[in-house]
């Protein structure tokens, strides 16, 4: 009796590609908003710089009034008032801007995933066009290995553990004599002499970021943000996930390859990471109609221009309601400001 022979094995099955149409625009309508919230956040630098010198120059200055979204520059206070909020129920005095920019800034997480660092932030704006322009300096970025890019991924969630255990050990009543203290009330200031007045070490600490920015994608935000770490760890409880179906997927990697945050995109069917921005990179590559959604638990795609509506929503509701209860401005007198201002740097942490 003769065996029979084994049946032979079949070649693996091409998927057929159904190319989406119409074409995506995501990354255009996403570029800008980035753009138009780095010309907003420059805008908002220069006018704070003509405040300062106002008041360091005796009022011999361009007279400029203070603007608030200077406080969204101020993470560490906002925090503080949103711990002293909660423990008292009571709307800050002092940087009360900051306070509602992190409330819309978490909103943000919650829903639309870490939209904030995806959509919004000027440092992950300029960090994007580093590596972009590295990719066409070096024709190629550089991705770490896998054991130290774990290793340096942890560094922001320590920064941002330490920041928080100090936040939660502080009362609200040390809170609010900080934050109304001398110190507090110009840290905004000292953080712009922070920047004008570079020493020799702060230089070199960010010329050795510029230069990591330009190899690795988007360095800073991946392994050193505090505030981004938080944006993540919120934006688990976000309904929105990036899902593949693999039953449309044609297996091309063209969205793992596109991922700035390095995700397995095409092994995956549902991107649960924190690491994930919310940026539709991924989705704006795939070629294959309906293989990849940013999308709720039932699939109903979150398309790009409702993702974006949302993000301005929260926005301006967040600056509508601080500008309607009187809790945007910090409102002091010129006097203080002449007081304190000139004499900035001789404030020390109390």
């Amino acid at each position: 009796m003769v065996a029979a022979a084994p049946p032979e094995h079949s070649a693996p099955h091409k998927k057929k590609l159904v190319r989406r149409a119409p074409p995506d625009r995501s990354q255009a309508l996403r570029r800008t908003f980035q753009l138009a919230f780095l010309a907003l956040n420059v805008w908002i630098a220069a006018q704070f710089y003509l405040f300062v010198r106002y008041y360091e120059t005796g009022g011999r200055g361009v007279p400029a009034s203070r603007p608030a979204g200077i406080e969204g520059w101020l993470p560490i206070a906002s925090l503080m008032n949103l711990k002293a909020f909660l423990a008292t129920g009571e709307l800050p005095r002092m940087h009360a801007a900051g306070l509602f920019l992190l409330l819309a800034f978490v909103g943000m997480s919650w829903v639309f995933r870490k939209s904030f660092c995806g959509w919004l932030c000027p440092v992950g704006t300029i960090s994007e066009y580093l590596w972009r322009a590295g990719e066409r300096i070096f024709k190629r970025t550089f991705r770490l290995p896998r054991g130290l890019d774990l290793a340096l991924r942890s560094l922001k969630y320590l920064l941002m553990g330490l920041f928080l255990y100090a936040v939660a050990s502080m009362s609200a009543v040390a809170i609010r004599a900080f934050l109304d203290g001398p110190y507090g009330i110009v840290a905004d200031v000292k953080m712009l002499n922070f920047f004008r007045y570079l020493g020799a070490t702060g230089l070199a600490v960010m010329v050795l970021l510029v230069a990591a920015s330009l190899l690795v994608q988007n360095f800073w935000c991946r392994y050193l943000c505090p505030y981004g770490a938080l944006m993540g760890i919120l934006s688990l409880a976000s309904p929105l996930r990036i899902r593949r179906d693999p039953d449309l997927c044609i297996d091309c990697s063209k969205c793992a390859k596109a991922c700035p945050s390095a995700l397995p995109v095409d092994r995956l069917v549902t991107i649960r990471s924190a690491e994930c921005t919310g940026c539709l990179q991924c989705v704006a590559e795939c070629p294959a109609a309906g293989a990849l959604l940013m999308s709720g638990p039932k699939r109903k795609a979150a398309p790009a221009w409702a993702f974006a509506a949302g993000v301005a929503a929260i926005f301006l509701a967040a600056y509508a309601v601080a500008q309607a209860t009187g809790h945007w401005s910090t409102n002091l007198s010129e006097r203080v400001y002449f007081d304190l201002i000139p004499h900035a740097n001789e404030f020390t942490h109390p």
